[in-house]
C-alpha cells in the first residue's frame, strides 16, 4: 500500500507523525513524507522517503506581516493578534498545501494520506484528490477563542473549494489520537471517529548529556525545556533561579531560539544543552519543568512523571490546564513565574506522594495504548 504522510513544518507538528510512519514501512508499505523543507532532513534521519511541501510558520507570517516583521504578544493583548493567526493557520497555510500536495497525490496516487491535524490543507488536498484520509494528532485537542478565530477563516476557505460545512475538527475522517483519553478533550471526545495510538516520544539520534546515564539515583534530576518554539531567555533564567536552589541537578535544553550563552553562567548543579534526546533523557529524570508543548507533556505523561508547567502561547495553556485537571502536576503562568514560586512548586511536585502516584496512574493508561506496529497493521482498512 502506498501512503503519504504530511505535517507542517515544526518539530512539534511533525515529531509525532513520525513513529506511525517508521512502523508503516516496517510492516511493508511504501512511505513517502511531504513537509518543508527545514524538515526534510529530520524525516530522511528517519530512513523515509521524502518530498517538498508547504512553507515553515515564518514565511507564511511574513507573506501577511513583511519579512521583518516580529510580532510578539508583549507588544498589545494576545487576542489582538488572533486575525493574523487566523489568517496564516486557517487561509495561508491551507493554501499553500493545497498547492504543493495535489501535484503529488497525481504523482504517486497514493491509496491513503495520514495528515496531522493542524495541517488542514492534507485534508483538504486529499478530498480533492478523492483520496481516502485519516487525521493524526499532534497533542491534545484544545477547543478555545483561537481555534474558533482559525476555524473561522479556514471555513471561508473550505467552502470556497467545495466543502462548505464540513467539519473541521476532523474533515469526517478518523483521527489517529495519541492522547490518553482520560486527559483527552471531552468535546474531541464526543465526536471523533479516534483511532488510539499510544504517544511515542522521537528524537532525533544524540548522547544523552554527561553524567546522567550514571548519575547517583538518590539525587533528583529536573528537566527544564521551553520547546522549540517559545523559548524565552528571562523565563529560563528565573527557572533556572529557583530551581539550582533545590538538591538536585538539573538538565536545561535551551532550543533553537535561545543561545546558550545568554543564559550566562549558571550554578554547578545546572547543566545548559542547546539541544538534548529529550525520549532518551525523560526515562532518568525525576521533575519536568516545562512550556505545556504537547510532545513534552505526553513525554511527561508516558514517563509517569510530575510536571510544572510555565505555558508561554499557543495550546500550552490548555495542556497545563490538563496537567493540573490530571493531578499530575501544577503551573505557574505569566507574572507569577517567579524564581521564589518555580523553587517551592518544584520541591512541592519532587516530595508529593499524591502526584507521583497519579503520574504513576497515567504512564500506565499511556502504556496501554496501542503500538505504533498495532495501528500500522490496521492502516489498510482506511484506504477503502
Amino acid at each position: 500500500m502506498r501512503l503519504i504522510f504530511t505535517s507542517l513544518v515544526s518539530h512539534g507538528h511533525l515529531y509525532p507523525l513520525l513513529p506511525l510512519a517508521v512502523a508503516a514501512r516496517d510492516a511493508g508499505h511504501e512511505v513517502l513524507f511531504a513537509t518543508g523543507d527545514e524538515m526534510l532532513p529530520v524525516v530522511e534521519k528517519a530512513g523515509l522517503a521524502v518530498e517538498t511541501a508547504g512553507f515553515g510558520q515564518r514565511e507564511a507570517f511574513a507573506t501577511i506581516l513583511g519579512p521583518d516583521a516580529r510580532p510578539s504578544a508583549a507588544d498589545a493583548p494576545p487576542e489582538s493578534f488572533y486575525p493574523v493567526i487566523g489568517e496564516v493557520f486557517g487561509n495561508v497555510l491551507p493554501r499553500r498545501f493545497v498547492a504543493d500536495l495535489t501535484p503529488l497525490f497525481e504523482r504517486h496516487r497514493p491509496d491513503l494520506v495520514v495528515y496531522e491535524s493542524g495541517n488542514a490543507g492534507g485534508a483538504i488536498a486529499a478530498r480533492l484528490a478523492g483520496i481516502p484520509a485519516i487525521g493524526h494528532g499532534f497533542g491534545r485537542f484544545s477547543p478555545g477563542e483561537i481555534i474558533d478565530v482559525i476555524n473561522g477563516r479556514l471555513a471561508d476557505y473550505a467552502a470556497e473549494v467545495g466543502f462548505a460545512g464540513v467539519d473541521l475538527q476532523s474533515f469526517g475522517d478518523p483521527v489517529v489520537d495519541i492522547c490518553p483519553e482520560s486527559v483527552q478533550s471531552p468535546d474531541f471526545l464526543a465526536g471523533a471517529n479516534r483511532i488510539p495510538l499510544r504517544p511515542v516520544g522521537w528524537s532525533e539520534p544524540g548522547d544523552l548529556p554527561a553524567g546522567v546515564a550514571g548519575r547517583d539515583k538518590s539525587r533528583p534530576l529536573i528537566y527544564l525545556t521551553l520547546g522549540t518554539a517559545f523559548g524565552d531567555e528571562d523565563v529560563l533564567k528565573r527557572a533556572i533561579g529557583g530551581l539550582a536552589r533545590i538538591d538536585a541537578d538539573v538538565v536545561v535544553a535551551a532550543g533553537p531560539t535561545v543561545d546558550p550563552a545568554g543564559l550566562g553562567d549558571v550554578p554547578g548543579n545546572v547543566r545548559v544543552e542547546a539541544w538534548v534526546p529529550q525520549a532518551d533523557l525523560l526515562p532518568h529524570v525525576d521533575l519536568v519543568v516545562h512550556h505545556g508543548g504537547s510532545g513534552t507533556t505526553l513525554g511527561a505523561f508516558g514517563a509517569g512523571l510530575p510536571q510544572l508547567v510555565l505555558p508561554q502561547g499557543a495550546d500550552q495553556f490548555t495542556n497545563a490546564e490538563a496537567v493540573v485537571t490530571a493531578g499530575v502536576g501544577a503551573q505557574l503562568i505569566g507574572g507569577d513565574a517567579t524564581a521564589d514560586a518555580i523553587h517551592e512548586r518544584a520541591r512541592e511536585l519532587l516530595t508529593g506522594d499524591a502526584v507521583r502516584g497519579a503520574a504513576r496512574k497515567l504512564a500506565e493508561e499511556v502504556a496501554a495504548m496501542p503500538s505504533p506496529a498495532e495501528v500500522a497493521r490496521r492502516l489498510p482498512e482506511f484506504a477503502g
